[in-house]
């Protein structure tokens, strides 16, 4: 892709399967052209079944991270995933509070696997990042649980409302500007798949990575949901759960060599 390089920061979890979290987030911001740098907030043991351990990274040095990487590489956009603590998104939300990054914030609380990776304070201190948010990117049950389509258009951001867990042969996303308006809705075909580890840190990244390279909030959204959907039919099929999206995208760098 033509222009400038679009640096995007990471605060997430690490996902030792791959299939989620800074993972994802890396593989994806490459595929897509973008330089992906990291703020761990916690490292997972997680595959395909569930999370079976998790261990947060301390707040002091989640926020030593971000300020290495702003004070010398610079950010053009930034994506917040799981977030580890209040004590953290308090933090991440004080270094972030005067920067006009445009920030993407996935409210992780549950994996695909129905693993529980926010606490109710935790959930609780996410308002101060939605006040951030240039855009907030939850799946149905945590729309739910963060009060719904008017609690977040309450913080002033962007809502993308997706349509991965519901019913019937079609998905419809949304995205909603902070009036509520519709500015973009997307109708694709529900694939059926227990290959969906990953969808959400996918397209939240891939949405960071088309605003740090400047474009336009309702094009960068309809390009999340493109590669995203492409990931999906890629998946490998890996694991004895809920596998992995296929980031590679079917893509055999090797195949001209094997005949």
């Amino acid at each position: 892709m033509s222009g400038p390089i679009p640096r995007i920061l990471i605060v997430a979890g690490s996902d030792s399967g791959g299939g989620a979290g800074i993972q994802a987030d890396i593989k994806t911001v490459t595929m897509l052209g973008g330089h992906a740098m990291t703020a761990i907030t916690a490292i997972t043991a997680q595959n395909t079944l569930g999370v079976q351990r998790v261990m947060a990274v301390s707040t002091e040095m989640v926020v030593a991270q971000i300020e290495s990487v702003v004070s010398d590489i610079g950010v053009d956009a930034i994506k917040i995933g799981m977030i580890g603590s209040p004590e953290t998104a308090n933090a991440v939300a004080d270094y972030l509070s005067s920067p006009a990054w445009p920030i993407v914030f996935d409210p992780v609380m549950v994996a695909t696997s129905g693993s529980t990776l926010a606490d109710a304070a935790t959930i609780a201190a996410f308002g101060r990042l939605m006040d951030l948010a240039t855009v907030v990117t939850p799946n149905a049950p945590e729309l739910e649980a963060l009060g719904g389509i008017d609690a977040v258009l309450a913080h002033d951001c962007h809502l993308v409302v997706k349509g991965g867990h519901g019913a019937g042969p079609r998905v419809i996303d949304s995205l909603l500007s902070p009036t509520g308006q519709q500015l973009r809705e997307l109708d694709g075909k529900r694939f059926d798949t227990d290959d969906t580890h990953g969808t959400g840190c996918t397209f939240a990244s891939a949405l960071a990575t088309e605003l740090g390279r400047g474009r336009p909030i309702d094009d960068a959204f309809a390009d999340a949901v493109r590669f995203t959907r492409i990931a999906l039919l890629s998946a490998p099929g890996f694991g004895e759960g809920h596998g992995p999206i296929g980031h590679a995208l079917g893509h055999n760098p090797y195949a001209e060599l094997e005949g």
